[in-house]
């Protein structure tokens, strides 16, 4: 792809992010808007020793372990499932060898991806949506990684547990416009009964900045993802968890799942290293069972990786985390009726249309 071509996707992507409020032209969905470096950790796994007599196999071996395969995240909940593979990446025990780079803000992981930086990505689901009409469908989903790990968080006394109509008259706090804890309420309160005036949504940049404002006001209501909330709480005893958007989602509409993250990967990758990509998937997986059945080592990865600054926080947190493997069928039923709901609330958030089935890797 030429630079003029990579610069307009790239430009064209960060635009659709700048839109605000309820009716925001496109969701980054990251867990908050954040701003921060790159983390680049390269991990090769070293080269295997083979026979003269398998000499064809030899020369496919070493080609796989010439390609690293580029992985980019957000730090947070889509990115906690993978600790164990980058651990074992690093001490050689992978299948593939990677690349992974971790960054805190949607805006930067969408340049990874459209400015072809990255082979694999992990990601909002929505986003995936619109970079699949931004990049000229140059994307395929290939797995579901995370769903709800939305709260409402506050001491306020009035607020009725899983209410959204409790929220009449109030003002919520929340990370970063035109991402799916906006789209997520603001469909909620919309199925409620409610409208955007009788709901004030005041953003914050970062997910950190609301923590901040719970810890010194217990009063205020904040809408954050996890590890967040688990952090919030810490910091001030008086809050408690008074929303699970999860579930008031369920409640609402039993057509759909609210879904948070998603794994995409770039076709150009794709159609010249499919067998690579079936190899990830397949530690992917394991990576995120690990995870579900050994949450304290899980957690001192999570913590060793600087998604979560200490283990106990991260480890209180898991179980909210919502942390899942869905692939082919099942993430496909699952990402269409969540995409069919946005659509209907706004075009927009999703890239204006509904992915074709070819945005789908179902090997």
């Amino acid at each position: 792809m030429k630079k003029n071509k990579i610069s307009m996707l790239i430009a064209a992507v960060i635009l659709t992010l700048s839109v605000t409020g309820c009716s925001a032209a496109a969701e980054t969905e990251s867990t908050g808007a954040q701003t921060s470096a790159q983390e680049t950790l390269a991990v090769k796994a070293p080269a295997e020793e083979t026979t003269a007599a398998e000499s064809t196999a030899v020369s496919e071996t070493a080609a796989a372990e010439q390609t690293v395969i580029r992985v980019g995240g957000l730090k947070g909940p889509t990115t906690m499932g993978l600790v164990k593979l980058m651990e074992d990446a690093q001490n050689g025990n992978s299948q593939n060898q990677y690349e992974f780079t971790m960054v805190t803000a949607a805006d930067e992981l969408t340049a990874l991806v459209a400015g072809g930086k990255v082979d694999i990505a992990l990601m909002p689901a929505n986003l995936s949506a619109v970079l699949y009409q931004k990049t000229e469908q140059n994307i395929s989903v290939i797995d579901i990684n995370t769903l709800g790990v939305l709260y409402l968080v506050s001491a306020d006394p009035s607020l009725e547990e899983n209410s959204i109509e409790s929220l009449k008259g109030k003002t919520v706090y929340l990370p970063g416009k035109g991402t799916t804890p906006e789209y997520a309420l603001c469909y909620l309160i919309a199925r409620s009964g409610l409208s955007e005036e009788d709901v004030t949504l005041e953003f914050k940049s970062e997910a950190t900045e609301v923590a901040s404002i719970l810890a010194a006001d217990s009063s205020a209501i904040g809408l954050l993802p996890q590890p967040f909330v688990t952090v919030a709480l810490s910091q001030n005893e008086a809050l408690n968890v008074v929303g699970d958007l999860s579930a008031i989602w369920d409640d609402m509409n039993s057509d759909s799942r609210l879904v948070t993250g998603v794994t995409v990967v770039t076709n150009d990758f794709l159609n010249a290293h499919q067998d690579l990509v079936d190899i990830f998937l397949e530690e992917h997986e394991a990576s995120i069972q690990f995870t579900k059945e050994d949450p304290e080592t899980a957690a001192a990865l999570i913590a060793e990786a600087g998604i979560v600054a200490k283990a106990p926080i991260a480890q209180k947190a898991l179980p909210s985390c919502n942390i899942a493997y869905l692939d082919k069928e099942e993430m496909k039923e699952a990402l269409e009726g969540y995409f069919n709901t946005l659509l209907e609330q706004n075009p927009a958030s999703v890239g204006g249309a509904l992915p074709e089935d070819a945005f789908y890797y179902i090997p």
